[in-house]
């Protein structure tokens, strides 16, 4: 019954972090796009203090796009997850190994009481998986070619119980979606920054910074700092947001995913294999790291704990997973019996 509870209470919170992020994005967008307004209306007032730029069409138009990407990437995020990784959907498997994950993800799925996602494979040396989509209906989870061939059944078992279980508490819904509504505000920043490389900061400069009279000239160049300086600061925000939501998930993931398989220490051999690699997963982009079972980029942070750490890193260090993982086997064994009481 706990469990039950705690699982309805992580989707719900889920829930209302997915609902959150998208205000968040409009609202951001409109920021952005109001923000130039009001530079154009102040700078337009005249000598007699009357405004020549009236009609907020920037905006209008950045809030109507947010909407309307919000939309879509809450909808079609997981494809471009997917296809940003090269990911191929595995439908005919050609191989023992394929055979084996198509058996083990169904038996999985059964195990967590949902429908069984779609199975996807990444050609990629290291090992690494992710899950994605915006629930369990439209769950995808996908593995690289690497995992494949390092981890054995019991071990591959166990990281798809950890994806599996990103799927039924709804973190993949959430995590999506962050990696789409990320990539559009980096997409927005870098296309604005391009604008002003290109001589656009002049011509709104020109037009908000020198003719506005008095007060209304100032009120348009402090607005035009702030309008800057949100563009230069939030790629760089969103994503520090997104590295924290996703590392508090894992620990969780990791335990239910570890009940789904009664097998917590086949998850915790499958992690020190994973870790042990040496090379980077490359076909996994930075803006979807935060999706992988582990953090594909090799940054040295995630091997950390602390403030730092929480705010910087996408994942909890590999060896305090591995040992939480070791002491739910080893309580396991004493329960069962195998074990003397201390």
């Amino acid at each position: 019954m706990t469990e039950a509870l705690n699982l309805f209470e992580q989707q719900a919170r889920n829930r209302r972090q997915t609902v959150a992020w998208l205000v968040l994005f409009i609202l951001f967008f409109a920021w952005i796009g109001f923000g130039g307004d009001a530079v154009l209306y102040f700078g337009s007032v005249d000598e007699a203090g009357a405004a020549h730029y009236t009609v907020p069409f920037i905006g209008l138009g950045a809030t109507l796009v947010a909407a309307l990407i919000a939309w879509t990437s809450y909808k079609g995020g997981a494809k471009r997850v997917l296809w940003s990784a090269g990911a191929r959907e595995l439908t005919a498997p050609g191989t023992h190994e394929e055979k084996q994950l198509l058996n083990v993800v169904e038996e999985m799925a059964i195990a967590a009481g949902l429908p069984m996602p779609k199975v996807y494979v990444v050609e990629d040396h290291d090992p690494n998986a992710f899950a994605t989509g915006t629930g369990p209906e439209t769950a995808c989870i996908a593995v690289t070619s690497g995992l494949l061939t390092t981890l054995n059944r019991e071990e591959l078992q166990g990281v798809i119980g950890h994806e599996m279980s990103h799927v039924r508490n709804l973190d993949v819904r959430l995590m999506t979606l962050i990696a789409a509504l990320a990539g559009a505000v980096v997409l927005l920043s870098d296309g604005l920054g391009r604008f002003f490389r290109g001589g656009g900061g002049r011509m709104i400069g020109g037009r908000g910074g020198g003719r506005g009279k008095g007060g209304a000239g100032a009120i348009a160049l402090v607005i035009l700092v702030l309008w800057v300086i949100t563009l230069i600061l939030a790629p760089i925000i969103v994503r520090l947001m997104a590295m924290a939501v996703s590392r508090n998930r894992e620990y969780l993931a990791d335990a239910t995913g570890a009940e789904l398989t009664r097998n917590p220490l086949a998850l915790a051999g499958a992690l020190q294999k994973i870790e042990s690699a040496a090379a980077p997963t490359t076909s996994i982009k930075r803006g979807t790291a935060h999706l992988c079972v582990a953090d594909p980029l090799g940054r040295k942070v995630n091997l950390k704990e602390g403030f730092l750490a929480n705010v910087f890193g996408t994942h909890p260090p590999m060896a305090v997973r591995i040992a939480r993982l070791k002491g739910m086997g080893f309580q396991q064994a004493k329960a069962a019996g195998g074990l003397p009481s201390a």
